[in-house]
C-alpha cells in the first residue's frame, strides 16, 4: 500500500487541511464520525483511499493527518466541529501560547519544545504504514508557526525521512488580505528551507484565490471558508489519482518527476 501523510501546521494549514478532509469524506461517502456505510471490507482491505485514511477494526477511517498549532483555539475549533470524531485525538496537537506572528518564536524558542512531539505522533502514523510514500504538509508561511515551526519540521522530516517525497502546498500572504505587518518576513524566512526540504512546492496565492471566488464564483465578499474550500477542490484534483482506483495512478514521486523542470 502506497500511503501518504498529511501535515497540517498552524492556523491556515489547519483550516486549508479540514476543508480538505471534508471534501475527501464527502467523495469517498465516509460520514463525519469516520463510518463508511459503503465499505465492503472492514477493518482492512486494500481500498485506493486507504493511502488518506487508516481502518479501524470497529469499521472506522481515520485520516492519516496530524494537525499542529502553537495555540489552542483553532485546534478546540477542530475537537467541537462537525468532524470531530474523525480525528483521533492524539492527531491534534495544540500548545499552549502563539508565535505571534514570529518566525523566531515559531522555529526557535515554542516551535522546538513542540517539535519532537509532532515527530513523535508522525513517527506512529509511519509505523502504522506498509510503505510510505511521502508527506503533504500544508501550511501559510504569513504567520509565525507555519513558517517557523513549519521550516523546523520540514528539515527534521528531512533528517528522519530522507528518501521519502514531501509536497508541500504553501499559502502566500498577499498585501491586499494581510492579518499582520511582518507577514513578508516570515514568508521570505520560511521560502529558504520549503526550497532546500519540499520535492514540491504547490504556492498558493490568497489574493488570486479571492479574486477567483468574486470574479469566477460571483461571491460579493469571499469569506476564509470560501478560499480553504477553493483549495481543498485544487487539492482533492492533485490527490485524486492517489485516492482512487484507475489505469494511471500516480506515485507521489510522479508530481515531482512532471512537475519540476
Amino acid at each position: 500500500m502506497r500511503e501518504v501523510i498529511s501535515v497540517h501546521l498552524g492556523q491556515g494549514g489547519i483550516q486549508t487541511g479540514n476543508a480538505c478532509w471534508e471534501l475527501y469524506c464527502l467523495e469517498h461517502g465516509i460520514q463525519p464520525d469516520g463510518q463508511m456505510p459503503s465499505d465492503k471490507t472492514i477493518g482492512g482491505g486494500d481500498d485506493a483511499f486507504n493511502t488518506f485514511f487508516s481502518e479501524t477494526g470497529a469499521g472506522k477511517h481515520v485520516p492519516r493527518a496530524v494537525l499542529v498549532d502553537l495555540e489552542p483555539s483553532v485546534c478546540d475549533e477542530v475537537r467541537t466541529g462537525t468532524y470531530r470524531q474523525l480525528y483521533h485525538p492524539e492527531q491534534i496537537i495544540s500548545g499552549k501560547e502563539d508565535a505571534a506572528n514570529n518566525y523566531a518564536r515559531g522555529h526557535y524558542t515554542i516551535g522546538k519544545e513542540i517539535v519532537d512531539l509532532v515527530l513523535d505522533r508522525i513517527r506512529k502514523l509511519a509505523d502504522n504504514c506498509t510503505g510510505l510514500q511521502g508527506f503533504l504538509v500544508f501550511n501559510a508561511v504569513g504567520g509565525g508557526t507555519g513558517s517557523g515551526l513549519g521550516a523546523l519540521l520540514l528539515e527534521r522530516l528531512s533528517v528522519d525521512y530522507g528518501r521519502k517525497s514531501k509536497l508541500g502546498f504553501t499559502i502566500y500572504p498577499s498585501p491586499q488580505v494581510s492579518t499582520a505587518v511582518v507577514e513578508p518576513y516570515n514568508s521570505v524566512l520560511s521560502t529558504h528551507s520549503l526550497l532546500e526540504h519540499t520535492d514540491v512546492a504547490v504556492m498558493l496565492d490568497n489574493e488570486a484565490i479571492y479574486d477567483i471566488c468574486r470574479r469566477s464564483l460571483d461571491i460579493e465578499r469571499p469569506t476564509y471558508t470560501n478560499l480553504n474550500r477553493l483549495i481543498a477542490q485544487v487539492i482533492s484534483s492533485l490527490t485524486a489519482s492517489l485516492r482512487f482506483d484507475g489505469a494511471l495512478n500516480v506515485d507521489v514521486t510522479e508530481f515531482q518527476t512532471n512537475l519540476v523542470p
